[in-house]
């Protein structure tokens, strides 16, 4: 409460007055003003935002928007209860649905609240007009209540409403590389740190954390690790996590008087997305399929059917064979599948080569001037260089710096 703030603020150094604590700004303490003026500040703000949200939400072209989403909603939803469509059309009109869902879910219910909204505001100017006064009292707070509330799902929409980028949903191999330009022991150690973060953060988010590589140090630092995240929207909450990131602090221990002093060191974070699996689609008309003979050994069976499947795939060139299975169609069966996982590894090479483009891109140089973050011990402080956004409290912030 800011006038108990300034009440104590008096007592401590104006000791005692005629204002009893009361915003009287000439007899206010420079602190108490700061506190005033930060409160009126905040208060403003507040009230700009939710002014700004209220008036997006009711302008013409949102409005339109979301009645063509909502209209298209239902739409959908009554082709998937029919009975003429065929498998891949009931994949796309579900892919539809799950992602128009929750639009069309909120768009509703804002539409609600803004009905009992408007009950409300007919029943506190009756309430007035009686000279109602207990009553309005309270219908004036649950007004203020509701107003919250269609607030916060107009926020709720608008983030359903930005589109979502190709590899949201994927999981994604993490890697944490100490730097080399500066630091020497502090960037190892604070390689460990960050690795340890974004570990204890995917158990928080209940995703699965599969260590691949991990490369100590002799002195408990840590060179190199690299992590397989898998989960719900993995991409979309580290996606923003690639680049540079900058430590100051006072190493705790190992060095002489001389030493304690702030030291910087950097490290590198790298993010890259893993899509899952296509099902890659092979025309039968780009196969050519041939039958032989099985060899080896194999008892009466070998050399006296021709079970054993040869598979070219015409475009590619890529040849497949199976006889391991006395029937002919199992082999084919099998030598389509292994077909299938070598022309899905073409398009897995292809998307490396992306990937090496996208990995020399966040590892940069790991130079101090590439820095995305700095962690500042000493300062207490996280500051996110590419948005100039400072955290305080930085033993939590590390905590959920990702979030």
């Amino acid at each position: 409460d800011i006038k108990h703030c300034c009440h104590v603020l008096h007592s401590t150094y104006m000791g005692d007055c005629s204002c009893h604590g009361q915003l009287h700004s000439c007899l206010l303490p420079p602190v108490a003003k700061k506190i005033a003026r930060f409160t009126l500040s905040f208060n403003s703000w507040h009230r700009k935002k939710h002014q700004d949200i209220q008036a997006l939400w009711k302008h013409e072209t949102v409005q339109k928007y979301l009645e063509t989403l909502s209209k298209e909603y239902q739409q959908v939803s009554h082709l998937l209860n029919a009975d003429s469509i065929n498998d891949l059309e009931q994949k796309a009109l579900r892919t539809r649905w799950a992602n128009l869902s929750p639009i069309a879910a909120a768009f509703q219910e804002i539409r609600e609240a803004e009905r009992e909204l408007q009950e409300l505001n007919a029943m506190c100017r009756e309430l007035d007009s009686r000279d109602e006064k207990q009553l309005l009292e309270l219908a004036l707070e649950e007004k203020e209540t509701l107003d919250k509330k269609i607030n916060m799902l107009c926020r709720k929409l608008f983030q359903l409403l930005v589109p979502k980028e190709k590899y949201d949903r994927s999981h994604v191999i993490l890697e944490v590389t100490a730097g080399r330009t500066t630091g020497g022991d502090i960037c190892q150690q604070f390689t460990k740190e960050m690795f340890e973060m974004y570990q204890n953060y995917a158990d928080y988010k209940r995703w699965t954390f599969d260590i691949v590589n991990y490369m100590p140090a002799e002195i408990g630092g840590l060179h190199h690790a690299a992590a397989h995240i898998s989960g719900d929207d993995v991409y979309r909450h580290l996606k923003y996590e690639g680049g540079t990131h900058r430590v100051q602090r006072i190493p705790e221990t190992g060095l002489s008087s001389r030493m304690q002093r702030i030291h910087t060191g950097t490290m590198s974070v790298i993010v890259l997305p893993q899509p899952e699996e296509v099902d890659v689609k092979v025309d039968p008309k780009d196969l050519r399929i041939d039958t032989f003979r099985a060899k080896g050994a194999g008892g009466q069976h070998v050399n006296k059917t021709d079970s054993a499947v040869r598979v070219v795939h015409l475009p590619t060139g890529l040849t497949v064979e199976c006889q391991q299975e006395r029937s002919q169609q199992i082999n084919k069966e099998i030598a389509l599948q292994t077909l299938r996982a070598k022309l899905y590894q073409q398009i897995i090479e292809k998307q490396l080569s992306q990937e090496q483009s996208a990995r020399k891109l966040q590892l940069g140089t790991r130079a101090q001037s590439e820095r995305i973050r700095t962690y500042n011990f000493t300062q207490d402080r996280v500051t996110d260089h590419r948005i100039s956004y400072d955290a305080r409290n930085i033993k939590v912030t590390v905590a959920r710096e990702s979030i």
